[in-house]
């Protein structure tokens, strides 16, 4: 073992066994010169808690660490999250912070905390407010206790007693992403509810070297819109009170230095894992100090907690990254998939999905459904999703929501006929469900039109004819799972759309806001879904992606990125979304030749490239597609079937381009081969466009480069690159140490042009 270095302990995990029970918690060794013996941690053997007065706290991963300054008695802070220490004490850190008096300021520094509560003083935005009905307002949280029940994860319990409330940080740093996920938990051990206003899952000091603020909006149909923020002394916020995720204020930050971009520089991004209302905000102080919050947003009496109850915010997820914004998605979506997700997504490869929306809308006609599913199987549908329509009075969107059970106009014999023709054909069938909404033009909402979620005396705002159901009432609960169940056990379903298509206004429960029981109640009913069909898959949907986040895809598979198949929209969509969403949980379909919401057409080439790198699907009528298109259709598809394991598996680059450029890609884990895009959106100023220069790749091997969709690509003059390397044919054997520093010469094209590049290690 080495020296230890002066005030540094040594983290061991040791077995012992107690009582016929194995209990598994660290042992501390603090050197001498900084501790006496009788100032060590002593241990509560039956809980696994440490307890003792260790002023700091370090957690390490990969090439981060994160120093937290938690000495019993003091408010806890974050003193270092970055690049890995290695030899640092965290007390000469702290000493090394050291901030003095300023004038027309405190006499004393007030120093920022793991909240910033009410009480302490911090001119910025509090991380922490409530009260008792207008009393006990100013909480000041001071670490009571510390736990380590892990060597990654650290437990620190603090308290007001003039308050009465108890505020338990739950911190954890992955090794495998090197991310952090963050938890606050609020106890109310005082003799009267507390009101609570606002609670962050925590207050994130930042670095004062980032000053690139990029945000996430959008809109129906454009979400994912990556906008960066310019310098600014004061707040950025974006409140969302839709009663979902939302299109328009996604809980997501990038924040990275002058000099960051794709592939070098420090960076640091923050997104919530909660799939209801909330609260993102960035706070600049005038003292040079910045803080990231993000939490629930809570209507006025929402959260309340009784004497004895405590409230858990959730999961805040927090990366570090020194080489670049694409690493840093690279962490996230290592998460995502080994730490949120389900292990059924990884058991097998993403089938190719059919839906029938763009086909059909509400005209279900079995004849010209059994066909499209024909189609679809022959250009290489793995999986056939029959959309909205089949249920009920569901002829148009203002009827029939509520009623799940198949409409015996349209489907007499049940969806059994269809179901076997469909895995007769050797694809799965998954159907469409929209289960927190109702229709007033339906059976239940006559039944129960109390059952709907409202505010007293409020009229509804109207939104696309249909009314929230409240999951917070067992009742409908229970109903919405017996029906939904009861499809699933009667029929060979082996995938689910869950759709939630409109905004909540107004959402009342008993008199009282309830959103955040509501979202609740909602990720209690899918858990029992899915405990119940184990082998069910399910897509998250939301008018697109209205829901997307790392809340719902801990009981999902799948995120519908937007309504837009528009292959130029998508570019842009799917590239904001690759922040935080790897490329096989997002849902890209090839639309048809004419948008059906832009009104654009584009070449089946470019729809297929841009579907190619998703989770890939298709979403038109294949029964009115020329030969030709379909000929292109099936050979794309094939093409994602024989690197799907690539796209999916890969790690993910964006690349740095001008404007008229999208370009990104995947390299395997083992740099064996790789496979990018380079898609002209629109025409270039230049006479002739840039290069393609190629990152991930191993310097030391060489790479046969071809380009291998469109199937022949055309310059618009030559000859060209495309002659001079034979890229449309076998290609040519290139360094990698030259695709990555000198670059490919890419062709002149025209715009609405995407290219597929593979590139295969020798």
């Amino acid at each position: 073992m080495r020296e230890l270095l002066p005030c540094e302990c040594m983290v061991f995990a040791t077995h012992l066994r107690i009582r016929q029970q194995y209990f598994l918690f660290p042992t501390f060794v603090f050197s001498a010169e900084c501790h006496d013996e009788e100032s060590d941690f002593d241990f509560d053997l039956e809980e696994g808690i440490m307890n003792g007065s260790s002023d700091f706290v370090t957690l390490t991963a990969g090439h981060t660490s994160l120093v937290l300054s938690c000495a019993v008695g003091t408010r806890p802070s974050i003193l270092y999250w970055g690049e890995k220490l290695v030899q640092s004490d965290p007390a000469l850190l702290e000493r090394m912070m050291t901030r003095q008096h300023a004038p027309g300021s405190a006499d004393a520094e007030v120093k920022g905390s793991l909240l910033n509560e009410t009480g302490s003083g911090v001119s910025g935005f509090p991380g922490f407010s409530a009260h008792r009905n207008g009393t006990a307002w100013a909480s000041v949280f001071r670490v009571k206790q510390v736990r380590r029940p892990e060597e990654r994860r650290v437990e620190i319990v603090c308290e007001d007693e003039t308050t009465k409330v108890r505020a338990t940080h739950l911190i954890y740093l992955d090794p495998a992403s090197s991310l952090i996920t963050i938890q606050t938990e609020i106890e109310n051990f005082g003799i009267d509810d507390l009101a609570i206003d606002w609670c962050a899952s925590a207050s994130m000091p930042l670095d004062p070297r980032v000053t690139r603020l990029f945000g996430f909006t959008g809109r129906w149909s454009g979400e994912f819109q990556r906008e960066e923020i310019a310098p600014f002394l004061g707040s950025y916020v974006r409140d969302n009170k839709t009663g979902r995720t939302s299109h328009d204020n996604f809980p997501g930050l990038v924040i990275g230095a002058a000099e960051t971009h794709e592939q070098a520089g420090p960076c640091f991004a923050f997104h919530l894992g909660w799939s209801g209302n909330n609260r993102v905000r960035v706070d600049r102080l005038s003292d040079g100090r910045a803080f990231v919050q993000m939490g629930e947003y809570f209507f006025p009496g929402e959260m309340s907690l009784a004497p004895g109850e405590t409230y858990r915010t959730p999961r805040l997820y927090a990366g570090f990254s020194n080489q670049g914004f694409s690493a840093l998605s690279r962490q996230f979506h290592i998460h995502l998939k080994n730490a949120v997700m389900d292990s059924r997504i990884q058991r097998k490869p993403r089938p190719v999905h059919y839906n029938t929306w763009e086909a059909v809308y509400f005209d279900h006609d079995a004849e010209k459904l059994f066909k499209l599913a024909e189609k679809a199987a022959e250009v290489g549908a793995e999986r056939y999703i029959l959309d909205d329509g089949w249920f009920g009075s569901r002829r148009n969107d203002k009827a029939g929501l509520g009623d799940w059970w198949p409409s015996e106009d349209v489907y007499p014999d049940g969806l059994g006929p269809l179901i076997k023709h469909v895995t007769s054909l050797g694809m799965e069938f998954g159907l469409w469900f929209e289960p927190e909404m109702v229709n007033p033009d339906s059976d239940l909402f006559r039944k129960h039109p109390d059952w709907i979620l409202q505010a007293e005396g409020v009229e509804q705002v109207p939104f696309r004819g249909q009314y929230v159901l409240d999951l917070s009432r067992g009742e409908v609960n229970e109903y919405l799972y017996d029906r939904l169940n009861s499809l699933l056990v009667d029929n060979d379903i082996s995938y689910i759309k869950w759709d939630m298509n409109r905004d909540v206004h107004h959402p009342g429960s008993r008199g009282r806001a309830a959103i955040s029981r509501q979202t609740r109640a909602l990720y209690a009913l899918i858990d029992r879904v899915r405990a119940a069909h184990p082998d069910l898959e399910i897509e998250s949907c939301s008018s697109g992606g209205g829901r997307a986040d790392y809340g719902i895809l801990q009981r999902t598979d799948r995120i519908w990125t937007s309504d837009s198949n528009d292959a130029l929209d998508r570019q842009i969509i799917q590239r904001g979304a690759s922040h935080f969403f790897p490329l096989e949980t997002m849902g890209a379909h090839v639309g048809p030749e004419t948008c059906h919401i832009t009104g654009r057409r584009l070449k089946m080439e470019m729809r297929v490239a841009t579907a190619l790198f998703g989770h890939m699907g298709m979403e038109l009528n294949l029964l009115e597609e020329s030969d030709g298109n379909l000929d292109i259709l099936k050979a794309g598809i094939a093409l994602h079937k024989q690197h799907r394991a690539l796209i999916h598996g890969g790690d993910y680059y964006r690349l740095d381009t001008p404007e008229h450029v999208n370009s990104m890609g995947v390299v395997a884990p083992d740099q064996s081969e790789a496979m990018f895009s380079w898609c002209n959106m629109t025409g270039h100023r230049e006479t002739l466009p840039g290069r393609i220069y190629v990152p991930g790749l191993d310097r030391s091997k060489s790479y046969r480069s071809k380009i291998v969709w469109p199937n022949k690509v055309r310059s618009i003059s030559r000859p060209s690159v495309l002659e001079a390397l034979r890229l449309n044919e076998e290609g040519t054997v290139l360094p990698g140490e030259a695709l990555m520093q000198v670059g490919l010469q890419v062709p002149l094209l025209h715009p609405e042009t995407c290219l597929i590049y593979h590139f295969e290690a020798i």
